[in-house]
């Protein structure tokens, strides 16, 4: 496969960001001809034995409940005591787990790096499903294994009624405007909000190619919280030369002008702590990394390999200088060196701290990097004892 998709089925990427992208569905048969996929379904029950694997199995109309959801992990009892039909298997992050999706997560960055969330995998045995649902956020259904039924429908808000009974965030109402069957290769676009119900016909694996949006409630909470920490406690409210008032417990208007001005001298003054916040932000990774973090190295290992979940994203400061983000943490660094980070699987720590004016800086950045958990030495590149 090539390492970024130029065209979507007969539309260019030009194409589909202007006229689809957030704005419609779009059916693209043979986006990836000659696909296979790169882990069979017991190989994908088997991830779901393990700890560290995020994991559900959806159930309909079973033992008399409409839906049910289970999550894992899972044993292989589990499996043994499952129906024949109707029940769904979903692993999160599979990308972290199979190196080959790995090239898949490369062919989507025509878009931003930093939107793409994960690569789930859903499991179906003939008729499973999730249910008719809508998401918040863009996905890429890419069909990996057998044949899947897909119905499109109504875009949601707000008011969409959901099902009562169940956790899962099935649909009172379904309207079908469009159906579908994918087979391998094909990929159905979905932007947020669109209500969707795909069904197996016989075993299948979807693969989903999730785009996250935070939400604006987050976004702000998180940022006013960022914009605190700067704070001291000698910063308060104040109200020098105040006329005294008819009634104590009037709120006055220009009570609330001083706590606006508060807030609007503050937000004026936050574009950099906006980029410094957001650019960490962005950049942490949604499962923890429990390996081992480098503190020190005793000798330099001529080669850097990058963890499979590191998240990396750079500002331009100016043509020379960058803010490099690595799992939330951040740097300044030469824009070359920060561009080859974010696109290379490597980095020869010998050619990165050449790009410093001072050795000792190229040395500490370095370091930073093992730090960061987003690198790790490659054992082969090792200076023999």
């Amino acid at each position: 496969m090539g390492n970024v998709l130029t065209q979507l089925g007969d539309i260019s990427v030009e194409h589909f960001l202007a006229e689809y992208w957030q704005q419609k569905p779009l059916l693209i048969r043979q986006a990836l001809p000659g696909f296979e996929s790169p882990i069979s379904p017991d190989e994908l029950a088997g991830l779901s034995l393990e700890d560290e694997v995020e994991s559900r199995i959806i159930l309909e109309n079973h033992q008399g409940a409409p839906w049910q959801l289970r999550k894992g992990p899972f044993d292989e009892q589990t499996y043994q005591q499952l129906p024949d039909t109707n029940w769904t298997l979903l692993v999160q992050a599979l990308d972290l787990f199979v190196p080959e999706l790995k090239h898949l997560r490369q062919q989507f960055q025509f878009l931003p790096d930093w939107r793409l969330d994960d690569i789930m995998a859903s499991f179906a045995v003939d008729g499973g499903s999730v249910g008719p649902h809508y998401d918040h956020y863009d996905v890429f259904l890419l069909q990996g294994y057998g044949k899947r039924h897909w119905q499109v429908g109504q875009t949601c808000n707000e008011h969409s009624q959901r099902l009562d009974g169940t956790p899962l965030n099935i649909l009172q109402e379904f309207q079908c405007l469009d159906s579908y069957v994918l087979e391998p290769g094909d990929i159905l676009y979905l932007p947020p909000r669109v209500a969707h119900w795909g069904i197996a016909q016989g075993d299948c694996i979807t693969y989903s190619v999730g785009f996250r949006a935070p939400s604006q409630a987050q976004l702000l909470d998180e940022h006013f919280q960022s914009l605190a920490e700067g704070f001291s406690e000698f910063q308060r409210y104040e109200d020098p030369k105040i006329k005294q008032r008819e009634h104590s417990h009037e709120l006055l208007p220009e009570d609330i002008a001083r706590v606006r001005h508060i807030l609007e001298e503050h937000l004026n003054n936050a574009d950099s702590n906006i980029i410094h916040w957001l650019g960490r932000l962005l950049s942490e990774t949604k499962y923890s990394d429990d390996g081992e973090a480098h503190d020190r190295f005793s000798e330099m290992p001529t080669q850097l390999l990058k963890a499979d979940d590191a998240r990396c994203l750079f500002f331009r400061e100016n043509d020379q200088q960058t803010l490099l983000f690595i799992n939330g943490e951040q740097r300044e660094c030469p824009l070359a060196l920060a561009i080859e980070i974010c696109e290379s699987d490597w980095i020869d720590s010998e050619h990165a701290i050449t790009q410093f004016n001072n050795a000792e800086d190229g040395i500490e950045f370095v370091q930073w990097l093992l730090c960061s958990g987003a690198y790790f030495e490659d054992e082969d590149s090792l200076p023999e004892e």
